[in-house]
């Protein structure tokens, strides 16, 4: 059944007159009366009594009639739907976020998105770990990841560059540099060092433990899971942590966040995905690129 049919018919019903309604649709009457014969044979019904005088709705007519509105209703939508998603304004989109980045990034795009992408849906995942994202991108789970990029990205994914942020100290708050302007990582020597996986399961703790190395120690280390994990740990006076300075969005008491004295140590933040992403995911990717490309 032909949805340019059904158009025709409606306004016909509604104007109850075939000049009125071929006025309105822009056709000859001629035309209109062969739209509603064909309509008609279709649906093997009469659908209106006509005279000269008016046109009134048989039966099958006020029935097709509530019918061809629900079909139009659902065609509008649809083609709607298509032109937002064509667009990059509509459709699905998954986005994983490394533990660091998720109290940071993550609320700031999700109001973005809100704003900005209201007929999106994105499903957000938070606190993986770098590695994680990576096997999730390259299996299609997630559609785009904001990550500590490691010394290699596979060559089926693309990444970019989203920010440098320095590496900040996370204390207890009782410890004796948690109120100092500054402190150096060499200071830091003789702590249990709380950090997050080590080997393939983490890119960020290579990364601290080296700057540990280069300040003339090898740190005890405590491995966690989450970030959020590694922050109550230091809470609960097991450790001290180095971590990238937007976890300092995680409030937590008894904890303090301490700039790292001389030369900053710095860590990447990173976008990837799959190479060539639709339109909505390239909307989203350059809408996460916008939040996060400023270091906090």
């Amino acid at each position: 059944m032909e949805i340019r049919l059904l158009r025709s018919f409606v306004v016909l019903a509604e104007e109850r007159h075939f000049g009125r309604a071929a006025a309105r649709l822009h056709v000859a009457q001629p035309a209109l009366s062969q739209q509603l014969k064909a309509l008609e044979r279709e649906v093997g019904a009469r659908l209106l009594d006509r005279s000269t005088r008016r046109v009134d709705l048989t039966d099958a007519g006020r029935l097709l009639l509530q019918r061809a509105r629900e079909v139009l209703t659902a065609a509008d939508r649809a083609e709607a739907d298509l032109a937002l998603l064509v667009a990059g304004r509509a459709g699905r989109v998954r986005l994983g976020f490394v533990g660091t980045a998720t109290y940071d990034v993550l609320p700031r795009v999700a109001r973005r998105v809100r704003e900005e992408l209201p007929d999106l849906e994105l499903e957000l995942r938070g606190e993986l770990l770098g590695p994680e994202l990576i096997d999730a991108l390259r299996a299609g789970d997630l559609d785009l990841a904001v990550l500590r990029p490691g010394p290699v990205l596979p060559d089926d994914l693309v990444a970019h560059e989203l920010r440098r942020e320095p590496l900040v100290a996370v204390l207890p708050a009782a410890h004796p540099a948690a109120g100092a302007a500054s402190v150096a990582i060499a200071d830091l020597a003789g702590e249990t060092l709380v950090t997050h996986p080590s080997g393939a399961r983490s890119t960020l703790q290579p990364r601290v433990l080296e700057a540990c190395r280069a300040a003339g120690f090898d740190p005890a280390v405590l491995e966690v899971g989450e970030t959020g994990t590694l922050v109550v740990f230091v809470a609960a006076g097991l450790g001290v942590g180095l971590v990238p300075a937007s976890v300092r969005a995680l409030r937590l008491d008894g904890v303090a966040y301490v700039p790292l004295a001389g030369d900053p140590v710095t860590v990447p933040l990173a976008l990837a995905h799959r190479p060539d992403p639709s339109p909505v995911v390239a909307r989203v990717a350059a809408l996460v690129a916008g939040v996060a490309g400023v270091a906090p």
